[in-house]
């Protein structure tokens, strides 16, 4: 998910071969926070006006995560704004991570035009540019101005409604890990930490080092500064197991502005390494004899009033809690499609490397795939720990919640949670791509909830996907099969 090309005006901050030869003259971004509300185009309008906007990023999520859409001249945006002039086709929703299509056609589609219809809370500077540029999510219709039911953020959507429809509002906080590593061109060579200020790369685990974090100081101090001026609720950074592995935790709030907020901060990760010449990966097992990364999901439902649903009156663990962590052990195996979305996901998903292997839960125990910390009533919650850092995150989110939602409706019991490690237990998850897709295949109830046209074009995606895998000679084969069978 590199960033486009950059124009000679839209150069990096930190370009040393910049030809401009002058910096734009400063231009006050407002407070980051201080963007219009939903549905305000006049005041998105005036957003861009009053910032002396000259260009503007429009951007959807597509099945992988990846940023596609359009990038025009701010009178062009403003000027669409009232004549639906942004289009994208439909068929953005049907590529591969490889940007090609499958062969059949999940839901039979036209390849007309959609709509695309920037979401006036999600507009931001965009910090590493000199030119004063903005970048907006936008949500996709048809011409009648129904939503594309393929596309993620709509899925996300979906999800919300059903909770909103009983009075159920979900709260979620992401946990998001990721490996720096130095620039690789050649994707047959694996891939190596990067050498840090001291001039060496770190070669064991720095589990919380604080050192080992300063070893990239200037890079995080430009994350933290980008996420600032995008208004990105970031809370705090560690390092993880993994030699150049980060972790950053984000504040709680509405699930579909931590999504959004997801979306923009892998890329803006991405661009503060590039400048810093090294590579931020969020492959779900990048390096070989490490950890994988995660994006740990913790959840819990309020009502109106903001009352935490999952402890009863006593402070006690209420009975919608515990149908949600039913839902979620039931389904959430059916689900792993968009929690561990790539071939590369399942290389995570093994014993004693911090990552579950089967649907157990348990109290403040970092073995089981859902986690319960230990807290008071109001922040009771739970840790859905599946999901890989290279998961779409309107997906992650969405599936998780759907599992959860789908527990409560049914009112199912879960089992007793576990004392001890649950790698010592069965391994009772997907342990590859294919079995995923055929388990989700299976899962009506789940499909339901998150769209049959959705679930049609996600399986048939990543079926090609598989496909094309297939095609892959790996070196591990050249390496072990060559000349000894």
């Amino acid at each position: 998910m590199t960033p486009p090309p950059a124009a000679p005006d839209r150069a990096p901050q930190s370009a040393p071969d910049s030809p401009r030869t002058a910096p734009a003259p400063p231009v006050d971004p407002g407070p980051p926070d201080d963007r219009p509300g939903p549905g305000d185009l006049a005041g998105l309008e005036q957003w861009v006006r009053v910032r002396g906007i000259t260009e503007v990023e429009c951007m959807v999520a597509d099945l992988s995560g990846i940023p596609r859409g359009k990038i025009l001249p701010a009178h062009k945006f403003l000027s669409s704004l009232r004549d639906k002039g942004l289009r994208l086709p439909e068929s953005v929703f049907i590529q591969t991570v490889t940007g090609a299509y499958p062969e059949d056609d999940p839901i039979n589609i036209e390849d007309r035009d959609i709509f695309l219809v920037p979401d006036p809370t999600t507009v931001r500077m965009v910090p590493w540019y000199e030119e004063p540029t903005a970048q907006v999510i936008t949500d996709c219709v048809y011409r009648s101005g129904g939503p594309v039911a393929a596309a993620p953020r709509h899925v996300l959507k979906r999800v919300l409604a059903l909770y909103e429809s009983r009075g159920w509002h979900p709260i979620v906080a992401p946990e998001l890990e990721f490996f720096l590593v130095k620039m690789n061109d050649d994707p047959d060579y694996p891939l190596e930490p990067p050498m840090g200020r001291s001039g060496r790369a770190e070669t064991g685990s720095q589990a919380y080092g604080i050192d080992a974090v300063n070893e990239f100081d200037p890079l995080f101090e430009d994350i933290y500064d980008h996420c600032e001026a995008q208004g990105l609720d970031v809370d705090t950074l560690h390092h993880e197991a993994g030699a150049a592995q980060m972790e950053i935790n984000f504040n709680h709030g509405d699930p579909l502005a931590l999504a959004d907020q997801v979306f923009l901060f892998k890329r803006t990760v991405r661009q503060a390494a590039l400048t810093h010449k090294v590579y931020a990966t969020f492959m779900a097992k990048p390096l070989e004899g490490q950890p994988g990364s995660a994006m740990h999901i913790h959840q819990s439902i309020v009502d109106a009033e903001g009352r935490n649903l999952f402890a009863d009156a006593a402070g006690e663990d209420s009975d919608l809690f515990r149908w949600h962590i039913a839902g979620l052990q039931r389904h959430l195996p059916e689900a792993m499609l968009l929690l561990a979305p790539n071939v590369n996901s399942y290389r995570r998903l093994v014993p004693d490397w911090g990552a579950p292997i089967n649907m157990h839960w348990g109290y403040d125990n970092r073995t089981v795939s859902l986690r319960v910390p230990f807290s008071d009533a109001g922040s009771r919650r739970v840790e859905n720990r599946l999901s890989g850092a290279d998961a779409n995150p309107y997906l992650a989110v969405a599936a998780s919640l759907a599992c959860g939602y789908l527990g409560m409706i049914e009112q199912q019991e879960p089992s007793r949670p576990i004392k001890g490690s649950a790698y010592s237990r069965a391994h009772a998850l997907p342990r590859h791509l294919p079995d995923a897709i055929e388990r989700f295949t299976r899962a009506r109830a789940l499909q339901e909830v998150l769209g049959e046209d959705f679930s049609r074009v996600l399986t048939s995606v990543k079926w090609a996907e598989w496909d094309a895998y297939q095609h892959v000679i790996s070196s591990w084969e050249r390496e072990y099969l060559l000349l000894n069978v």
